[in-house]
């Protein structure tokens, strides 16, 4: 006796896949895990309109098929044939959420090459139409060239019409088709699939018609990188434009203070404490706080409008190429802000390669932390003037310093993913949302909390760290004619590390910051910042700002390679802690710390000794 035919009930996440199966099946359903793999399967009986039984199975939802986990690789499988102890379906229906029909029919165009006799449920279509969208079933079913039935499945509508058109199709002559998985561009796939959902929309309110056109510039495969890069160029010249008058306000309320401690406290040990270590120190790395806010006011904006998925999809397939899943992008966007919630949020990467490479390149993303360190030095080195009339050439120079970061963690992942993190990467899809103007209660709340854990951190371990470091730094105490941050303790640790760090052009005072460093990259600021304080015993000095030191104390080589070794530099003691936590040892937490002190390393040495040669 021949089976009962099996139809596979297939389609993307949310699209009411399972409340579908459950109005064909009833109670009629047995649950239980695929043989060899931790994936449910949930099967059930449906009888045709003339009594047959037809055997149903739920496939876990999936976004195409070129699985990015255990599930999505479960479902490629069973349509492939290729699942141990499962047939080869007899027919698929395929469920699509009318209101994202352009997202949905990428993995649908895929499924329908396959061969196998098809059919499409339109679900949902009731909330499509309460959202004035307005779909003709029968052109879609024209397009795709299988019928196309609109259903909505929590209600039980269009159930009936359902199983008439799997019995046509079970009736008729079977066109299977096995073999391997259809071959498509996923770009390719995209365009398809929103050819096709515009030909099959009657009518549609104005936000969705606008969504789309600014869709076809922004998404575009030439236009759309362009326009990222642009928006990506404007965010870091607004960091140097905008933030010079804050900041001026911030160092005069720094340099205020610093003279009313003085002022009040006698000399001695604790006027060296309070000025030269907790006011100098600190208020150093405060300076920076308007720019920090600037870069994630942007960040906000981009992401309350919806542009900010956008950008995961133009990068995704260059991500590809480098061996990354598309799932890595959002962990490596997080990790501007801080390296640590970006490699916690790979939690979500089912591929362990995928999750290994990408929290080993996280700490190669510009973190926050480290824009003190470039604006700093940038302010005190680059001219600030405009190249051609028009751009900004410190707003150029910290543009290249971010860019430097993300082709390092790519060049990075290529190589990890060739070498040590070697293994097959999925491909994700990602839903677009529509564009909408964003919600400035919720943007300024952003930047509230952002401030609010800026200070805190600086009133933390900042100034925890810059008080040790004043203590090391402040004794013993040096003689006549000496230089208090050479006979120190800390000038002692210095020098050792100075033995290492002098060929790639790195003086006394860098080598005293790059330890605390470790602690958090701010530091390194208010370390340089409470070593010239302490030296320092002419007033007139101490009164000005950081940079106006610098300037007159570092050659130009020497700080070019400070900025390549911070683009590089082995991450804070917060980062190497959370990433021995995620990968569950110390192995890889070491060989992160290796590479990234190794890159830096050869970094700074390239930069410093072609600077060198160029003369600078």
């Amino acid at each position: 006796m021949n089976p009962a035919p099996l139809v596979a009930v297939v389609g993307n996440p949310n699209a009411g896949k399972s409340a579908l199966f459950n109005a064909l099946t009833g109670a009629r359903q047995k649950v239980g895990n695929y043989p060899g793999v931790t994936v449910e399967r949930k099967g059930g009986r449906m009888t045709l309109p003339d009594g047959r039984p037809v055997e149903l199975v739920d496939l876990p939802g999936s976004y195409g098929l070129d699985p990015s986990s255990p599930d999505e690789a479960v479902t490629r499988d069973v349509l492939l044939g290729k699942q141990k102890g499962e047939r080869l379906p007899d027919a698929l229906l395929i469920v699509v959420d009318a209101s994202n029909l352009d997202n949905h029919l990428r993995f649908a165009l895929q499924l329908i090459a396959l061969g196998l006799p098809t059919v499409v449920a339109l679900n949902m279509i009731d909330m499509a139409r309460r959202d004035g969208l307005e779909i003709d079933a029968e052109r879609l079913s024209a397009d795709l060239g299988v019928p196309v039935v609109e259903t909505v499945a929590v209600r039980r509508r269009g159930i009936e019409q359902l199983r008439g058109s799997l019995a046509e199709l079970l009736l008729g002559p079977r066109k299977i088709r096995a073999g391997a998985a259809p071959s498509h561009d996923p770009l390719q796939l995209q365009r398809s699939a929103r050819s096709i959902a515009a030909h099959a929309v009657r009518s549609e309110t104005p936000v969705r018609r606008i969504t789309h056109r600014l869709d076809a510039v922004l998404l575009h495969p030439v236009a759309g990188p362009l326009i990222l890069a642009g928006i990506l160029f404007v965010m870091f010249q607004a960091v140097f434009a905008w933030s010079e008058t804050p900041v001026g306000w911030i160092e005069t309320l720094v340099a205020w203070a610093g003279d009313r401690a003085s002022a009040t406290l006698p000399p001695g040990i604790l006027r060296s404490l309070v000025v030269d270590g907790a006011i100098n120190g600190v208020g150093a790395v405060i300076t920076f706080l308007p720019q920090i806010l600037i870069l994630f006011l942007f960040i906000l904006l981009l992401e309350a409008t919806g542009y900010m998925v956008r950008a995961a999809f133009l990068m995704d397939r260059l991500m590809h190429r480098v061996g990354l899943s598309g799932r890595s992008f959002i962990p490596l966007l997080s990790s501007f802000a801080c390296a640590v919630p970006g490699i916690m949020a790979t939690r979500t990467i089912d591929n362990e390669k995928d999750r290994l490479t990408t929290i080993l390149v996280a700490p190669l993303m510009t973190c926050s932390a480290r824009l003190p360190v470039y604006t700093l030095v940038i302010a005190a080195f680059i001219p600030a003037r405009k190249v051609g009339g028009v751009i900004g050439l410190q707003g150029l120079v910290l543009f290249g310093l971010y860019l430097a970061g993300i082709v390092g963690a790519l060049l990075a992942a290529a190589v990890l993913r060739r070498s040590v993190a070697k293994g097959a990467s999925g491909f994700f899809m990602m839903e677009l949302p529509k564009y909408q103007l964003p919600i400035l209660k919720d943007v300024a709340l952003g930047l509230w909390q952002r401030a609010a854990i800026f200070l805190k951190r600086a009133g933390g371990i900042i100034l925890v760290t810059t008080l040790v470091l004043w203590a090391l730094t402040s004794f013993p105490q040096a003689g006549p004619g000496q230089k208090q941050s050479e006979v120190s303790i800390a000038g002692h640790i210095a020098d050792g590390i100075e033995t290492v760090v002098r060929p790639v052009g790195f003086n006394h005072e860098i080598s005293l910051a790059l330890l605390p460093a470790m602690a958090a990259r701010e530091v390194a600021v208010s370390a340089i910042a409470t070593v010239y304080s302490v030296d320092s015993k002419d007033e007139d000095q101490q009164a000005a700002n950081l940079e106006d030191r610098l300037r007159g104390r570092w050659p130009l080589p020497t700080a070019l390679a400070f900025l390549a070794w911070f683009v590089f530099a082995p991450q804070c003691i917060s980062t190497i802690a959370v990433t021995r936590r995620e990968t569950n040892g110390w192995k890889w937490p070491l060989f992160m710390v290796g590479y990234l002190f190794a890159l830096a390393y050869i970094a700074a040495g390239a930069t410093y000794w072609l600077a060198r040669f160029a003369g600078l």
